[in-house]
């Protein structure tokens, strides 16, 4: 029996495992490339103009301002909390998207019991516009939030809740005073003292006006609204946020992250100018902010932007003279809508994932991560549920919560945490030269900027440099269509309507006229006892509605701009999905593809396999075939085809001697079939038109628009 093996007393591990120096390790690299350039091959440029190295050093980081910095300490870019989570976990703050108030309770008890830490509720655009729900306004009704009315819709809404329990967060449109006045008259009519609610009742009126192009009252109404509840919040509620900081719709439209970074802070200094131009302070403004930003699936940057924001935050309200605390940031995160599909929806789990790991990991403070099926459906008890326990799994079993900045000092992300901040900077400071981010907005400069990137990530995902997984690469071609909800349901806004009916038919109507008035007899709308004024009107009776067409408005013109182009990435793709399945209805069939492989196996089978997934991406019916010694023998299969595309797939040797006589067999078989050639054999490119094929596929040809081509040619539609 051999002798044990007996390691030494004191290991010398060093000079076992030499460390290899960065130059050797790319010298190797290049070696290994075989004359491929280095930088094109593993140098990859972002959208936000970064180029991302396929390594870093401590080299890389030894000059970073911030590298230095404790969690918990200015510039904060490890966080505001000394001890991250350990203290205080992020809220799980999912959104319920329902309009109707019963059918929210429900869904609002159900996820509190089983996780969810804070109320977050979106209201819909009736509601944010202080909109009476019994008119016949255009703005009525929309499937888009809640809808709320009166302080009764509360009633319903938070029955069987303890609000004081949870952090309630409420988006409230362009202002925070009429839904301010709505929960001081629930929490008079419960007796719930206002001083013990915690949350956000956020005024974000750039955001609206992104939204809808157009803002009901002039800017100055909006930003005495906004110090008001400012003052009224900081007696009152000093738990309460009232003012909201919006990137999602920047982020829905498709901007890079350093855009969406830049758009936020230009937003905040607008708001602080104005508010300051107003007699507040910083150390008054800051505190009362919340931002919230869209969560995508680049995963690093998605945690460089969390830590960016909160430096850039930093030296702003620095710059201002704020105080530590001013210079602390809460930020709010919703995972992007921009990147989810509608097609292979269960994917979008897998997004969402990612999005929220990335978000936890970059120290967000609350977080909503949406329902797989939110692109086309009201989620159900079971994409509740998943949504909702991603984030509980990140706390419960990955023990996110347990650690502090769990990125901090890696030297990928904290060179890329100062590139995107750097490049952010160089953006915020091009919309101060406009004047501010409502100049730059009137001047459809964010627009124009915002559509030139959407414009890159297309031309990348026409051409699958950039995959959406189930769209343009890996799709199921047999998938089947997915059932749309309706835009606009007639029911819904009906039932709100006859609640609403119902309550002012059982109201003391001379009780709700003497309250209204007395209301309108407070003509300072800018003293923070409005609030109340108007909570005494809505104690008796009064609707929101009735509240806001007695306030006295200002005469200066509301403001108007061009709204963001709000899409998701997966739309043109999905224009071809649909299609295809529309003619499947009109054919009885779905349009079909006939592989024609030449050859023998080695010849043919990564083109064939090349083409099946190329075309599987429009959803069309792929027949594959063995391989065909003549061009005779493949046409002949072909006529017990119903196909109207052949694929010739084989080797570019083998072109040459089979391409021109097979596609003059197949013109002359089925003359209206196209013929396609898997590959570009850039040299005989014309020769093989010359013989009669139509289109050529090969890695990097732009899918959309060849996929485009073929559908028209069979529908005569025009994409």
């Amino acid at each position: 029996m051999k002798d044990n093996i007996k390691l030494e007393d004191n290991l010398k591990l060093k000079n076992d495992f030499p460390p290899v120096k960065f130059e050797d390790w790319k010298n190797q690299a290049i070696t290994d490339l075989k004359g491929a350039d280095f930088n094109k091959k593993l140098l990859t440029d972002t959208y936000e103009q970064i180029k991302i190295k396929p390594i870093y050093t401590s080299d890389d980081i030894k000059d970073l301002k911030h590298i230095s910095n404790l969690p918990g300490f200015v510039n904060y870019v490890r966080g505001s909390s000394v001890a991250g989570y350990l203290f205080k976990s992020w809220d799980i703050a999912q959104e319920l998207p329902y309009t109707d108030t019963s059918e929210y309770n429900i869904a609002l008890l159900d996820n509190l019991k089983r996780g969810q830490t804070a109320i977050n509720i979106i209201l819909n655009p009736a509601s944010q516009f202080c909109s009476d729900t019994c008119s016949n306004n255009s703005m009525n009704f929309s499937n888009e939030g809640l809808a709320v009315s009166d302080y009764h819709s509360f009633e319903v809404i938070f029955r069987n809740i303890d609000i004081s329990k949870y952090p309630l967060y409420i988006h409230c449109g362009f202002t925070s005073i009429p839904l301010l006045m709505m929960i001081t008259a629930y929490a008079d009519l419960n007796n719930i003292q206002m001083n013990t609610l915690s949350g956000a009742f956020e005024a974000d009126p750039y955001n609206y006006l992104i939204k809808s192009g157009k803002l009901p009252v002039s800017l100055s109404r909006v930003f005495y609204d906004m110090k008001t509840s400012i003052q009224w919040a900081d007696k009152n509620a000093p738990g309460i946020k009232v003012i909201g900081i919006s990137g999602l719709a920047y982020n829905n439209a498709g901007c890079s992250t350093a855009q969406e970074l830049a758009y936020i802070l230009a937003t905040s200094v607008d708001y602080i100018n104005k508010l300051i131009d107003r007699g507040l302070t910083i150390d008054q403004i800051a505190p009362m902010i919340r931002i919230t930003v869209g969560i995508g699936s680049n995963y690093f940057m998605e945690i460089a932007k969390l830590r960016s924001l909160r430096v850039l935050w930093s030296n702003i309200i620095d710059a201002y003279g704020g105080n530590d605390t001013s210079r602390k940031l809460t930020v709010h995160g919703r995972t992007s809508v921009y990147n989810k599909t509608v097609f292979d929806p269960h994917v979008n789990i897998l997004r969402a994932t990612t999005e929220a790991l990335s978000a936890v990991v970059g120290g967000i403070d609350s977080l909503h991560t949406g329902s797989f099926d939110e692109t086309y459906s009201v989620p159900d008890e079971f994409s509740r549920r998943i949504a909702r326990n991603t984030q509980i799994i990140l706390k419960e079993e990955t023990h996110l919560d347990r650690l502090i900045d769990p990125a901090g000092g890696s030297y990928f992300v904290e060179k890329l945490t100062e590139e995107l901040a750097s490049n952010a900077w160089k953006e915020f400071q091009k919309i101060e030269e406009f004047g501010g981010m409502l100049k730059a907005l009137q001047d459809n400069y964010p627009q124009k900027e915002i559509d030139s990137v959407v414009g890159l990530k297309n031309k990348d995902l026409r051409k699958r440099k950039k995959v959406i997984v189930g769209i343009n690469m890996y799709s199921n071609s047999k998938e089947n269509r997915p059932v749309l909800k309706a835009d606009f349901k007639p029911d819904k806004s009906q039932k709100h309507k006859d609640k609403s009916v119902q309550i002012k038919s059982t109201r003391d109507q001379n009780k709700v006229n003497k309250a209204i008035k007395e209301f309108k007899d407070f003509q300072n709308l800018n003293d923070p006892s409005v609030i109340e004024a108007g909570a005494r009107a809505l104690s008796a009776g009064a609707e929101i509605a009735e509240i806001y067409k007695a306030s006295p408005k200002y005469s200066s013109e509301a403001v108007s701009i061009e709204t963001l182009h709000f899409h998701r990435a997966a739309d043109q793709f999905e224009s071809l999905k649909y299609a295809s399945l529309q003619l499947e209805e009109m054919l009885g069939r779905k349009p079909s593809v006939f592989l024609a492989n030449m050859g023998v196996l080695k010849q043919y089978k990564a083109r064939a396999d090349f083409a099946r997934s190329f075309f599987e991406v429009a959803m069309f019916n792929v027949i594959s075939s063995k391989g065909f010694n003549t061009a005779g023998e493949a046409a002949e299969a072909l006529l017990n085809e119903n196909a109207e595309f052949v694929v010739v797939c084989s080797s570019d040797d083998k072109y040459p001697g089979t391409v021109p006589e097979l596609a003059a067999e197949i013109k002359k078989l089925k003359p209206g079939v196209k013929i396609i050639l898997a590959g570009y054999p850039v040299d005989q490119i014309q020769m093989y038109k010359d013989a009669g094929v139509d289109e050529f596929i090969y890695l990097g040809c732009d899918a959309y628009d060849i996929l485009s081509r073929l559908i028209e040619s069979i529908s005569g539609r025009t994409f």
